[in-house]
C-alpha cells in the first residue's frame, strides 16, 4: 500500500485533486487581497494544474523540464490569443469552461504569474519524482 503512494501518477493525481479546487476557489475568493487572488493567483495555479496533468500522462523524469516550458509557451500563446476577438472565440469564451480555459481579456501582468506557476510546477514535479520509487 505504501508503494502506491510513491508512484508518480498517484502523486500527480493527488496533487491535481488538491490544486483544482484551489484554482477554482481563487476565482471567487472575496477576502483580503481579493484582486490578486482573483486575477493572478488563478494564473499561477492554472500553470501548476497543466504541469501536473501532463506529468500524470507522461510521468518521466526527462519530461519534467519540457512540460514546464511547453505549458508556459502554450499559456502565453493563449494569453496573446485574447487580443484576437474572432466571433468563434467570443462564443467559446462566453461559456464558463471557455472563460476558465482561454480567458477573456489580455493582461501583461499575467505573464510573470505564468512564469511563477511554471517554476512552481517544475519544482513540484521534481518533488513528485524524488518521492517515487518507480523509475519510468
Amino acid at each position: 500500500m505504501k508503494r502506491i503512494f510513491r508512484n508518480p501518477r498517484v502523486l500527480s493525481l493527488i496533487s491535481l485533486l488538491l490544486i483544482t479546487p484551489m484554482g477554482l476557489y481563487s476565482k471567487v475568493y472575496s477576502g483580503p487581497g481579493k484582486v490578486w487572488f482573483n486575477q493572478y493567483l488563478g494564473g499561477v495555479l492554472y500553470e501548476i494544474f497543466w504541469c501536473l496533468l501532463l506529468f500524470f500522462i507522461v510521468p518521466k523524469k526527462r519530461a519534467i523540464a519540457p512540460i514546464a516550458v511547453w505549458v508556459f509557451i502554450v499559456t502565453c500563446a493563449l494569453e496573446l490569443l485574447q487580443l484576437w476577438q474572432a466571433p468563434w472565440l467570443i462564443t467559446i469564451r462566453s461559456s464558463v469552461v471557455g472563460r476558465y480555459l482561454l480567458g477573456t481579456t489580455f493582461v501583461w501582468l499575467d505573464f510573470p504569474h505564468y512564469l511563477l506557476g511554471c517554476l512552481i510546477g517544475w519544482l513540484w514535479l521534481q518533488w513528485i519524482w524524488s518521492l517515487g520509487v518507480q523509475k519510468y
